[in-house]
This record gives C-alpha cells, structure tokens and sequence, in this order.
C-alpha cells in the first residue's frame, strides 16, 4: 500500500499546496478513475481556476501512482448529529475525501424555524464545501410532542425558493402521505411543481403501501432494514440509501443491492457523531463495500455519480470542463485519503484539514425550568402491590424500539427502576417552556451506575435523560439545562458536560476538540457507568422519535408507534383509554 511518505505522492502534493493552491489551478499525475467508461489510466491531470482544464492519458494505470477519484458525497445527513455548524462539519469531512453532503436542516428547524435554517445557511456559505440543504417538510415531526417552530405550506414554499435548498426533505409523515392530508400532500406538489426530489422516510413500509408511497412523489428511502423491504420500494420506483450512522447501521444487510441494482443506490450516514466523523465517512463504506467484492465502479457511483444526478447537482466526475472536486487515494483497497480538492482548492492533504476556521453568531432557545428528583417518579395503579408495566427495549444500532411487558413491586404508590435488571428510569423535559418532565422505563442502556442526559432529542430537541435513579438523572439534565443545551454525564460525584450553545444542538468549538470531547463522553457512558451501547448518546436521542415506532418518550407522554397515541407505562385496565389530544 503507498504511504502518506511516498516521495512522489509528498512531492507532487507539496508543489500542489506551495505553488497553486490560492489559484485553485494544479497539476498531478495520477491514475484517474473514470466513471464514464468504467475504466482506470494513468497520466497526468491539470486544472486551472477551478476546472479540469485537459487529461493527458499515458497509459494503463500504474501501481506506482494515486488514484484519484470524484469526491464523495453524503447523500443524507443532519450535519447537526455532528455536533458541529456546517463550516466545521466540512473541516472534518475533507479529510475523509468527502466534497458534498446533501442535509436535512429539521433538527435546528424544529428548535428555531426558518431562522434556525437560515443560520444553516448563512454559515455553510463560509466555507467551499458544497451543501445542498432540503425544506423540512415535518417540523414539527408530529402534534404528540412540543417543538420549538412549525413550518406550514407557505414557508415550505419559501424555502424551496431559496438558494441552497433543493429538495424536500424527507417526508416522515408516511401515514399522512397514505391519508391523503392535505398539507402533507401539498408540500409534496410544492416540489414537485419545481421538479424538486421529494427524500422519504419509510420504516418498515412494504408491498402496496410502498407502492402508494412512492406514487405520491417520494423519491428516496434510507429507513430500509432488510433487503426485502428495500426491494419493495425498489420496485416502486424509489432510490434506496445504504446507512452507516453512529447508530443506525443497515450496509450489512442492504450492501447486495449494490451488484444488484446499479444506479439506483447511495451511500449516507443520516446522523454521524463527531468521533465517528474524525476517523473516516463515507470512505469507509466505499471500502467495506469493495472488500465485499462489489464491482469498484458501482461502488464509487453510488457514493458520487448516482446523488449528482438524482439530485441535479452537477460536482463534476473528473471530465475537462468539469469543476475539479476530487478526493485522491493511495490504493483501491483501504482508500487511504491523501488529498481533497473542492472546485480545484486543496483543502485537505495527509490527515490535515486546510480550511481555516469560521466563527459562527450564536443562536438558542431553551427556557427549561430544573427538575426535581421527585418529578422523576412513575405512578402505580391506585392501591396496587404489583404493576404491570410497558418498557421500551432500545437495541444497539437500531433505530426501532421494542414493547415489552414486566410486573414492577409498588413501592409507597410508584414503580421504582430496576437497574440490576437493566430497567431504568428514561425522561423527556419541555425545553421551549417550563414544564415537569414526561416519565417512562426502558432496558438496553445497560448502566450500572448515574446517568446520561442530552438536549439532542430528535425530533423536537426536547431535554432527554437515562438513568438509574432519580437523583442521578436529575442532576445530569440540570447540568443540561444550566448549560442551555449540550450533553452530560453523572457518574457518583462526578459530572462531565459537553454545552452545545448552538441551538442545543452544536458547539462553538473546533471539530477536533468537539471530537475528543465527545469521545470521553462516550467511554464514561461504556466503562465507567457500564453501558455495552456502541453509541449510546446518539441512541439516547432517538428513544424521543415517535416516526420510528415501537413505543417512545415525548415530553408529553409514552408514546406507541403503531397505533400514533399515547399510551401508560403502568397498565391499569379499570380505567378509561387515555385521552387523545386533538
């Protein structure tokens, strides 16, 4: 495998960086991949102000020489998972080879609105990384939960106006599409009257419902477990996204689609952690997907060819006249990043970043009151010794929860945690008024001791906490709170914090700081509280995403997902349904 230090890779990039990288004009002599013909050659590639300006072929390709390949596009993905504003997000991302990310701003438009995706923006404007922002088209996710904003019809209209935004973004309302709402419907003709793709997400959703689904407009999916249910929306039309997230991870089961429907698949991370963001992106599935044996053309269409076109993005494929965004490896097996350019900048060489930072303003809403120990409490049936009780099981990269029933001891008229068991206490507080906090009991976190607590709650970005007491899990989401949005950690007298004074939802620090940080918090959440989750925080801030069934946490109540109502966590069949709210 060639090395960062080999001399002709280290000189050509060094005369790259010295001479020509404020002109964004530059020669290399490379094996170029060309996706146009499925073939590799080598010779010598040049670019001037940003375009290839002519490819002189010599040849076959030589295992002497790089590879330089189109860039890689992430072709769904909340830059706000990452814990960082746009223009840090790229810092990161460059130095995996990734040029584009295509992102859903719904996370910050459910805390702020049309400003929280202005701020969007405003700030990937900054930087030459290339963003394609959607329109949220569910904010808020649902009625079930208190969000910060609501986009109707008419900013949806707006937005779509906008430049920087392409698409709608994904339609998680898959129920409201199936009913015929009309406002869900309308935001859909909204783009499809500017020929806009429409994203999806669908999970679970199979045979004639798929069908109906896609015959609405929607053009994509990245909710698809298992290659049956990929099929199926296949088969109807849409274009099926292999996710590898910090949490959701479908490429083992859905990878076959890449032999098997060619141009029809893309790579996305849909929500990427920091931590997970610093060590590789989409690179690492381009390589996963290669060591798998799938044909290395198929691979790199579906992680840059295949969004351009259905998104209508032309980033260029290493043609003369295209722009030069470009990401070079040092071999075809690991995919070794050695440089990236964005429109014929280097702006990223051995594992450096060659972007300079950019400041972001600051931007919030958080009016969270703090919760007492006592608030965090489960009532039991009226004069009952035992309760049965439903539980959310939450599973390690999985998005969907499980409902399962177990019979808790009463104690002096509450259902207390059982953390021996792996029962704790999960809790959902208002963070845009001053409300108690929603209660529930869930097994899958595995801690043994204190507590988690985070403001990264999708969909509404609600305050959100797991622990094995009450006393713990007060105090994490206090230090929440106090800090007006970021993440916490308890662990006996000790407490970590992360603050995310942007939204609640990103730091104001640089992409490796937030990395290292976040990291830490990682590995206190597994070995010092005892959690075998691979991500648990990211996990922790889905068990508030009603979309995704089977039952979750609002700040409003137990919430199941296959019937779209609430529910009670302590089960009492003398009493009356719980009621609806309209």
């Amino acid at each position: 495998m060639l090395s960062l230090a080999h001399p002709s890779i280290a000189h050509q990039l060094n005369d790259t960086l010295a001479l020509r990288s404020d002109s964004a004009s530059g020669s290399i002599s490379i094996n170029r991949i060309d996706l146009a013909t499925s073939s590799i050659s080598a010779g010598q590639i040049e670019w001037q102000d940003g375009r290839i300006t002519a490819w002189h072929e010599s040849g076959p390709a030589d295992p002497a020489l790089p590879y330089l390949a189109p860039g890689l596009i992430d072709a769904h993905v909340h830059i706000e998972s990452s814990l960082l504003p746009p223009s840090e997000f790229a810092r990161l991302a460059v130095r995996q080879g990734t040029i584009a990310a295509i992102s859903d701003p719904h996370e910050i438009a459910n805390v702020l609105g049309m400003e929280g995706v202005h701020f969007m923006l405003d700030d990937a404007a900054a930087t030459p990384f290339h963003f394609l922002f959607g329109a949220p088209s569910c904010v808020p996710a649902t009625h079930f939960e208190s969000a910060g904003a609501s986009l109707g019809v008419s900013e949806i209209e707006a937005l779509l106006a906008t430049p920087g935004i392409g698409y709608l973004s994904e339609v998680m309302n898959f129920p409201g599409v199936l009913d015929g709402e009309p406002e869900v419907l309308a935001k859909i003709a909204a783009a499809r009257s500017l020929r806009r793709p429409v994203d999806g997400h669908a999970p679970g959703l199979t045979g004639e419902a798929a069908r109906r689904y896609a015959a609405a407009g929607i053009t994509t999916d990245h909710e698809c477990v298992s290659l049956a249910e990929a099929q199926d929306k296949l088969a109807a039309g849409m274009k099926i996204l292999l996710r590898e997230g910090s949490a959701a991870r479908d490429f083992e089961a859905l990878h076959p689609l890449l032999t098997s429907h060619p141009g029809q698949v893309m790579f996305c991370t849909d929500d990427c952690h920091p931590d997970d963001l610093a060590l590789g992106h989409i690179n690492r599935m381009v390589a996963r997907a290669v060591a798998q044996g799938h044909d290395i053309f198929s691979v790199l269409r579906a992680a840059s060819q295949t969004p351009q076109e259905h998104y209508g993005w032309n980033l260029g494929l290493l043609a003369p006249g295209d722009a030069m965004n470009a990401v070079l490896f040092a071999d075809l097996h690991h995919f070794e990043v050695l440089a990236t350019w964005l429109d014929g900048q280097l702006v990223a060489e051995r594992g450096r970043c060659l972007l300079p930072r950019r400041p972001a303003h600051s931007i919030n809403r958080f009016a969270a009151r703090p919760i007492l120990p006592s608030e965090l409490r489960i009532d039991a049936p009226v004069g009952a010794d035992v309760a049965e009780c439903q539980v959310i099981e939450a599973a390690d990269g999985e998005l969907i929860t499980r409902r399962i029933l177990l019979h808790f001891p009463c104690v002096a008229g509450f259902v207390p945690p059982r953390p021996s068991e792996d029962v704790l206490l999960l809790a959902v507080a208002n963070r845009y008024e001053a409300c108690a906090p929603a209660v529930a009991l869930i097994r899958g976190f595995g801690l043994k001791d204190g507590a988690l607590a985070s403001s990264v709650a999708h969909d509404s970005h609600n305050v959100i906490g797991v622990g094995c007491d009450a006393d713990a899990l007060a105090r994490a989401m206090n230090a929440v709170i106090e800090s007006r949005g970021g993440l916490a950690v308890v662990s006996g007298q000790n407490l970590e914090r992360l603050p995310l004074p942007f939204a609640g939802l990103m730091s104001d620090q640089p992409g490796e700081i937030v990395a290292d940080r976040y990291a830490l918090m990682t590995h206190l959440a597994r070995d010092r509280l005892g959690s075998p989750l691979r991500a648990p925080f990211m996990t922790l801030s889905f068990m508030a995403l009603l979309v995704i069934p089977e039952l979750k946490l609002s700040d409003q109540g137990l919430f199941d997902g296959k019937r779209f109502a609430f529910t009670r966590v302590a089960i009492d069949n003398s009493l009356p349904p719980t009621p609806q709210p309209e």
